[in-house]
């Protein structure tokens, strides 16, 4: 469960589930077989694998290439001003659920995510220093302890499935509030009975320690300190967590409107209305066809299983 808010507009969102762990060595293993599930969008590789131009794009059921950061709709029903198809929404008169892409499989180590600032913003994996990026094994904890991903439209990575936001956890990154929000699959069999936070701390006693320890602690083996959270590390309850989907949202309908200074985000999209960046379907398959061909998967670093033990 898993969603993250960098500076004002980045989110990510760690889900809960009853799912299969990924132990592949390899990241296309893990990420593809992942997205290659999803209902209504599909994806396509382009470069290769575990190296810095391996990009993964979207497109609907039809063939047709789309961003997953501005043309999937936030709220997974039938009711959005995009002719992006969505799943049939399933909720109860007191339960609205959002779309969540998924960006990194449960117990991998690849730090992969949207790419922002290309067109279409396909999922890569994040380079640092001219490195590729992956999260340490801090004991005992394997890779990324959840299911990790973002929520569309507003602002930021996939399999593409439907959860229920249940409560948020304030981290802070560089000054900055990285929020991370908590949510069920919607199709997990313990769906109906996680409905908060509190649900969350009696049926699961220690995950959301868990949760905390591991957002604190993974930066360290790459030599930087633990990482400090707003109220006291507390989570807030299933109603911020929506005040601040829905302030995002907000902040991204602007964005893509031209109605706020992007930056280097690129806005580039097929299906929203009224946005200056909306390009045709054949300007979106210019783009796929211009990045590298796919190929064999690079090895990866032994060193990416290496685990580290912290003292307390």
């Amino acid at each position: 469960m898993r969603l993250l808010l960098r500076s004002s507009l980045r989110y990510t969102s760690a889900f809960l589930g009853s799912h299969t762990a990924f132990k592949s060595e390899l990241v296309t293993q893990a990420i593809t077989s992942y997205l290659i599930k999803t209902m209504h969008y599909q994806t396509e590789e382009r470069g290769r694998p575990n190296s810095s131009d391996y990009r993964i794009y979207f497109k609907t059921s039809d063939g047709k290439y789309i961003s997953p950061f501005h043309d999937i709709p936030l709220l997974a029903n039938g009711d959005q001003e995009n002719d992006v198809p969505s799943k049939k929404l399933k909720k109860n008169e007191n339960e609205v659920l959002y779309n969540m892409v998924v960006e990194v499989p449960r117990w991998s180590n690849a730090k992969m995510e949207i790419a922002t600032k290309e067109p279409l913003n396909p999922i890569k994996q994040d380079v640092k220093k001219g490195k590729l990026r992956y999260v340490a094994n801090v004991f005992p904890y394997k890779g990324y302890i959840w299911n990790y991903g973002a929520l569309p439209q507003v602002c930021s990575p996939g399999q593409v499935i439907q959860v229920k936001v249940l409560g948020v956890l304030a981290m802070i990154d560089e000054g900055e509030t990285d929020w991370k929000l908590i949510a069920i699959n919607a199709d997990d069999p313990e769906a109906p009975s996680l409905n908060s936070i509190e649900d969350v701390r009696k049926s699961r006693p220690g995950h959301l320690e868990a949760t905390v320890d591991w957002f604190r602690k993974y930066k360290v083996p790459d030599g930087k300190p633990e990482n400090q959270f707003a109220f006291n590390g507390q989570f807030k309850d299933k109603d911020f967590a929506v005040e601040v989907v829905k302030s995002t949202h907000e902040h991204w309908r602007a964005l893509v409107q031209k109605q706020t200074n992007g930056g280097q985000i690129d806005c580039k999209n097929v299906s929203v209305s009224e946005s200056p960046f909306k390009c045709s379907g054949e300007d979106a398959c210019n783009v796929v066809r211009s990045a590298p061909a796919g190929g064999e998967a690079l090895p990866v670093s032994p060193e990416v299983d290496k685990w580290h033990f912290l003292s307390k």
